[in-house]
Formats: C-alpha cells, sequence, structure tokens
C-alpha cells in the first residue's frame, strides 16, 4: 500500500504487492485488491472502500477533486463503496461516484460522475456517466448511460441475472447481498451528486427532491417555492418565495437549498411553473418544521421522460404505468410525422363498459421527446384504468385511430404500428361505443373498415338484397347515415343489419367531393353471422359498381401463399382513390430501432400491375418486415403505414 493509505483494520485487508494503493483510502473492513488493481486518491480527494468489497484483476478506481458524494456515515468522499461491491477485471471508477452495498460491475465497464443505490448489477462494456441510478436495478451490456431518463428506465435485477453473477464470481466469492432476492424496492441513501457537475452543492436535498427537479427542468418548466409557518399551513395560506430564474440545474438546485435554509422550521413545497401557459404544475412539500422526510411519490408527481434513442430498456407493460412500448413509441411517431396532435382519454371498469371515456389533458407539443413525457405522465395518473391514445387532424378537427394503450390488468394489448390499427380486445368492442341488447353490434373487422373509411373523408352509405334480388344485382338502399362519427356509423349499421335478417347487406364509401362510391363491402350474408360475415373479405356484388375498379386475381405472396384478401382490398381502395403506393422493408435489427430502407416504388396504373409488383417485393424481402405506405401526391404526404409481413 502507498503513502497516505488508512486502514481500518490493516491485517484483515487482503492488497497483492503488486497493487497500487495511494492517497487517502480507507477501508472499513476486510477487503481484497488483486494484481494489478489501483486506487488513488489525488490531493484533497478520497476514497472509502466498505468491508467485504473485491476488486479483480486491472480495476481502477481514480478519486479527483473537486466532486464529492455523501458517503452512509454522512460525510463527504470522492469515491464511496458500500459493503460487498464486486469490481471486475479492467473496471473504471473516476469519481465523483457513489457505488452502494452489494452492487456488481462487471467487464471493462465505466462509472463516471454517477450514483448507484444498494443491489445495483452493471453487466459487461457499459458506461454510466452523470446519473443517478435507483436500488436494484440493471444496467444491461453495453448500454451508455448518460441521461437521467435512460437510468430511470432501467428494468429491475432477475434472477437470471443474479444467477449470472453467481456464475462470473463463483459461489466462493458470490457477495451475500446479492445471495437474495434484488433490492428493486430499497431505498437507496440520500444522494448529493449533481448529475453531470463536478461540485458538491446539495448536502440538504433528497434524491426525489433533486430527481422532481430535473423533471421541471427537462420539460421546460421554472421552479417555484413558497412556505408557510404550521399556523398558516393549517390555514392553507402560503407566502410565496422569491422565484427561482435559473434554468440550470446546478443554479437551481442551490437557489432552492438557500430558500429551504432561509425558511427552516417552516413548511416548504415547490411547483413548476409554465411560462407558457402562466400556471403551476405539480406542486409538492419539500421540508417540514420537524424535519421529517418526505415523500414525493404521490398522485402529482412527474413520471420520467421515456428513453428512445442511445437504450432502450426492457418495455414494461403499459398497464403497469411503466416505460411505453416500442409499439406505443412507433405509433405516436406515425402520427407526429403525419401532421397529426395526439390526445388521450381514461376510463375506469366500468365506465369502460358503458363506453363512457374522459379526456386527459390535451398534448399541446409537436416535440417527440415531450409528447411521450406527457404521454408517459397521463399513464401514470391515470394506473389502474384503460387509458386510449387517438391523433387530432387539426384541420378537420376530428381524432384518428383511437387504440387502448392501457388496461387495469396490465395485459399485452395488441398495437399495430399503422395509421388505421385493428380493433382488437375491448378496446373498440366494449368500450368505444354502447352495446344494446336488441341489436347486436358489428365486429371488430366492420369497425375497422368504417374506421378507414371516415378516416379519409369518405361518408358511409348501405344497402341490402335478399337472395333473388342479390343474384340479379339488385340492391336496396338502407336509409341515409348523415353522421361522420364512428360510434353512430356502427349503430346505424347495426340497425340496418338487425332489420334485414337473413338478408346480404353490404357497406360502402362515398367521396362528397366526386359525388361517387368506393367498392362495396358485404358484411352480412343469409344464414351467417354478422361478424363472421364482417371479417371477410369485400366482396362485389354480380354486376359491377360504376367507377370502381373490379378485383383483379391475387399473386402468390412471399411465402408462395396468396395475398390476402384484406391487402388486396386496401389495394384497390388506396388506387381508386389516386394515391400512390411503395413499400419498406427491415430486418429484425433495423426494425426495433425503427430504421425502415425504402424498396422499390409499386409502379402501374392498374392494381393488377401494382398487386403483382407488390408479391414480388414480398419475395424479394422473405423473413424480414415489410410495410405498405399510402401516399397523396398531391399533398406530398403519407395517409397510410400498415406492416404487412413479419418475419
Amino acid at each position: 500500500m502507498g503513502p497516505g493509505v488508512r486502514a481500518k483494520d490493516p491485517p484483515l485487508s487482503q492488497v497483492h504487492s503488486l497493487a497500487q494503493v495511494t492517497g487517502d483510502v480507507r477501508f472499513r473492513g476486510e477487503v481484497a485488491i488483486a494484481l494489478g488493481a489501483v486506487v488513488r486518491a489525488e490531493l484533497e480527494a478520497n476514497c472509502s472502500i466498505g468491508a467485504g468489497s473485491v476488486l479483480q484483476e486491472g480495476a481502477a478506481i481514480y478519486a479527483l477533486p473537486p466532486g464529492k458524494v455523501l458517503g452512509d456515515d454522512q460525510a463527504p468522499y470522492t469515491v464511496w463503496l458500500g459493503e460487498q461491491v464486486t469490481l471486475t477485471h479492467k473496471v473504471l471508477i473516476q469519481g465523483p461516484v457513489y457505488l452502494g452495498s452489494g452492487s456488481f460491475v462487471g467487464f471493462r465497464s465505466t462509472l463516471m460522475n454517477a450514483r448507484l443505490g444498494q443491489g445495483c448489477i452493471v453487466l459487461m462494456h457499459a458506461l454510466v456517466q452523470d446519473v443517478e441510478v435507483p436500488a436494484g436495478k440493471l444496467v444491461p451490456s453495453g448500454a451508455v448511460i448518460t441521461r437521467q431518463e435512460q437510468a430511470d428506465a432501467l428494468p429491475d435485477v432477475s434472477a437470471a441475472n443474479l444467477a449470472l453473477v453467481r456464475e462470473i464470481l463463483g459461489h466462493g466469492n458470490f457477495p451475500a447481498s446479492l445471495s437474495a432476492q434484488p433490492a428493486a424496492a430499497a431505498s437507496s441513501p440520500p444522494s448529493n451528486e449533481p448529475n453531470g457537475l463536478g461540485t458538491m452543492h446539495s448536502q440538504t436535498l433528497t434524491s426525489d427532491i433533486v430527481q422532481r427537479v430535473r423533471q421541471y427542468l427537462s420539460q421546460g418548466l421554472r421552479i417555484g417555492t413558497e412556505h408557510a409557518d404550521t399556523r398558516r399551513y393549517r390555514s392553507g395560506v402560503w407566502q410565496t418565495c422569491s422565484p427561482i430564474q435559473a434554468t440550470r440545474e446546478t443554479e437551481a438546485l442551490q437557489a432552492l437549498e438557500v430558500c429551504l435554509a432561509e425558511h427552516a422550521g417552516e413548511y416548504v413545497r415547490m411547483f413548476g411553473i409554465d411560462p407558457r401557459a402562466k400556471q403551476r404544475v405539480a406542486p409538492v412539500t419539500i421540508q417540514r418544521p420537524d424535519g421529517r422526510p418526505v415523500e414525493l411519490n404521490g398522485g402529482s408527481s412527474l413520471p420520467p421522460l421515456p428513453s428512445s434513442q442511445a437504450y432502450r430498456p426492457i418495455p414494461s407493460q403499459p398497464g403497469s404505468g411503466g416505460s411505453l412500448s416500442p409499439e406505443v413509441i412507433q405509433q405516436v411517431r406515425h402520427y407526429l410525422n403525419q401532421g397529426y396532435r395526439i390526445g388521450t382519454e381514461h376510463a375506469d371498469a366500468r365506465r369502460y363498459r358503458s363506453g363512457v371515456w374522459q379526456t386527459c389533458s390535451p398534448i399541446a407539443s409537436t416535440r417527440e421527446s415531450e409528447v411521450l413525457a406527457a404521454l408517459a405522465s397521463c399513464l401514470a395518473d391515470h394506473a389502474g384504468e384503460y387509458v386510449r391514445l387517438f391523433g387530432i387532424d387539426p384541420r378537420a378537427n376530428q381524432r384518428i385511430a383511437p387504440i387502448t394503450i392501457q388496461r387495469p390488468d396490465g395485459g399485452p394489448l395488441a398495437v399495430s404500428p399503422s395509421l388505421a390499427p385493428a380493433s382488437s380486445g375491448p378496446s373498440h368492442n366494449g368500450g368505444s361505443w354502447r352495446s344494446s341488447a336488441s341489436v347486436p353490434m358489428p365486429g371488430g373487422d366492420l369497425a375497422h373498415q368504417v374506421r378507414q373509411l371516415i378516416q379519409q373523408g369518405y361518408h358511409i352509405g348501405a344497402e341490402h338484397a335478399d337472395s333473388r334480388r342479390y343474384r340479379s344485382g339488385v340492391w336496396q338502399t338502407c336509409p341515409p347515415i348523415t353522421s361522420n362519427r364512428e360510434t353512430e356509423v356502427l349503430a346505424a349499421i347495426s340497425a340496418c343489419m338487425a332489420q334485414h335478417p337473413g338478408e346480404y347487406v353490404r357497406i360502402f364509401g362515398i367521396d362528397p367531393v366526386a359525388k361517387r362510391r368506393g367498392e362495396a363491402i358485404t358484411i352480412q350474408r343469409p344464414g351467417q353471422s354478422s361478424t363472421a360475415a364482417a371479417s371477410h373479405a369485400p366482396e362485389p356484388a354480380p354486376t359491377a359498381t360504376p367507377g370502381v375498379t373490379p378485383p383483379t386475381p391475387v399473386s402468390p405472396g412471399a411465402s408462395g401463399q396468396p395475398l390476402s384478401q384484406d391487402l388486396v382490398q386496401q389495394v384497390h381502395q388506396l388506387v381508386n382513390q389516386g394515391y400512390r403506393l411503395s413499400l419498406e422493408h427491415a430486418d429484425q435489427r433495423r426494425y426495433r430501432s425503427g430504421a425502415w430502407q425504402t424498396s422499390a416504388a409499386l409502379e402501374g396504373s392498374r392494381p393488377s400491375d401494382i398487386l403483382a409488383a407488390l408479391a414480388a417485393q414480398l419475395r424479394q424481402h422473405q423473413g424480414e418486415y415489410v410495410r405498405l405506405i399510402g401516399i397523396d401526391p398531391k399533398m406530398k404526404r403519407r395517409v397510410l403505414e400498415t406492416t404487412i409481413q413479419r418475419p
């Protein structure tokens, strides 16, 4: 050991003769430092290593001033390692760093200016910098965690992760604190490390308060505070403190500490200030007269911003209020790319059964990160309820393609990354409109067809025919449907089907500008349930509908099977409406990162030509994801994105 080393019990520590330990380094019990390991504390810096900690060959700790963290003994340190911490080969720790008890850092990983709670596992070749990682979290191999929202979204340590650590260390050297279940709910000591900066300034603020300040600032909010003594607090009378004008985290935290010091012995609460709306956001009490710690996990808490870049965490189910799934993030991107705003609404189980939804606070932003943050906030605010997402067309003032993204039971949700996702589950069949005991409501496939027609600006028409008239191609018109609201249109179609049981019923779109009808879709047949009929592909009547291209033979797809009738119908509709078609493809790696590659355009003036080109492209990209793109040549924008092939 080099000069300046302080060991609490030197005889118990095992330091190899070829290890370098220099400066103010303190051992708090038995410590094992292997061959080639380096622990160096520069002048005015110090390092404390807890009992039972192990530094394997090549591990390095550099304690560099001036940054400090608060150790478990409430004293400042440049580097603090808790008890039973393991640093494997080639790990680099550069202070200020706090590493909680029972933590494990894998081969060649780097920690810089970071704080990791108890029981954290950092796997191989990872970088953790300028963030605070909660207790019991897993940093996957190769992850780059440099933003706080990434750290907040990390998954919990699982039994499989613990088994991997046991295998790496061997059962003899396995830390006792990692032999039990992961400490996902354990509370780490208060954080005093200003992420991204090397100065110790937050000796009085807890990690919850620091995290709340970060969230306010990351969402563009200013920080405000107010105070009240015990008498005024009971009366609900608060006095406003001097406003905090700073937008930098360090300056805001320093001003907040000054405010708490000025009003010691009083209640102090903090809130965000929206500079545009001129209103306060989510006030929370951060100090009490008795000095007791304050929990900031109430209903007004702001959720962490989800990450969609350097590292994407393992998605949790939306119902749990955790991070957003990749499908939901992809759907939000689709909405924003087409110029739509984002809206949400929620319903408890009782209202959901009645089809009564309550609108959430509108999401005014068009930036993806801010929209995702607001969406995560909505899910957290309405945990245990149904939540659905929809696009808002600002020109037509109508909603687009609502989809359910959260269920009370946390069950899986099928969210198709397209502008008109198929209706599945109670998301549309049971919650978006009222069902009647006397009038059966149409199935999810019919609701999907109706939604697509409405989104494309069409009115809906319906007609019926008995078997004799059907063979002659003579159809009778049902009462006209004047509404363009999906629920009312479905109710009118259901009423038409109920009035003509045992007959053929079909629906069609009506172009109000061109004054012509689109291709008809048969939704009911004699002797067949309406749901089964609606799930069939559209079948033309024996006499062709004027102005509509007749169906074409279906070419085989990628697997040698014919293209689905739904896809053929989709192509016919887009071609008849004058849209251009193209394809995009992606392998599994690119699909996960949302990087699609453009295929050759589907050229042709007839649907048959386009379908033939489509089948050829599917065969060419067999084993990949392929999605169909509809493009409005006048508006120069996409009107449809739907995945038509999966590996």
